[in-house]
């Protein structure tokens, strides 16, 4: 067995779990997350806590068992706290403004980039050049993030362009004569 399956997962209270035979669906205060699950794992109900254990002694369904708890555990602190990925702009004039469910950047190029938020993911920007978003759905909240930081990714030479903020980011030696 995975010795991530190991681990139970704790349901706090204010955290409602569904389990059907082919997924299971967490309702919290921040919303509703739904996963579908293989025929290879199945989720077990012991309590408070739920586990996660593999119906066959395959190396896929090890595997399997392993990532449907990272997942599930995700899920039910997604639903109950959230989470929040913040990226910087580093360069002259770069810029953010959030307006709705939009995000307006100002990239250096010859035009304004507007990237659109997807339902579930909010954006807010505390200054300029900050971004924060926030979600309930962790892998939608960091695909979010790797896509506003692919409009300008920060360069080895000066650093600049969209960053996360723990990202470090090693210059190069310029050119010497």
């Amino acid at each position: 067995m995975s010795r991530v399956a190991k681990n139970p997962i704790v349901v706090p209270a204010g955290i409602e779990v569904t389990l059907a035979a082919d997924k299971i669906s967490v309702k919290g205060p921040l919303g509703t997350l739904t996963q579908v699950l293989k025929g290879d794992v199945v989720v077990v109900r012991e309590g408070d806590a739920l586990l996660c254990k593999a119906t066959d002694e395959s190396a896929q369904a090890d595997a399997q068992s392993g990532t449907i708890r990272a997942l599930v555990a995700n899920m039910i602190v997604g639903v109950s706290k959230g989470f929040e990925r913040k990226l910087m702009l580093v360069g002259v004039g770069y810029r953010a403004q959030a307006a709705g469910d939009a995000l307006n950047l100002t990239l250096g190029y010859s035009h304004p980039v507007v990237h659109k938020m997807p339902k579930g993911v909010k954006v807010a920007t505390p200054t300029q050049t900050e971004i924060v978003l926030t979600g309930s759905d962790k892998q939608q909240v960091g695909q979010v993030a790797a896509e506003i930081r692919a409009y300008r990714e920060p360069e080895p030479y000066k650093g600049k362009g969209v960053r996360y903020s723990d990202e470090v980011v090693i210059l190069k030696e310029t050119k010497k004569k």
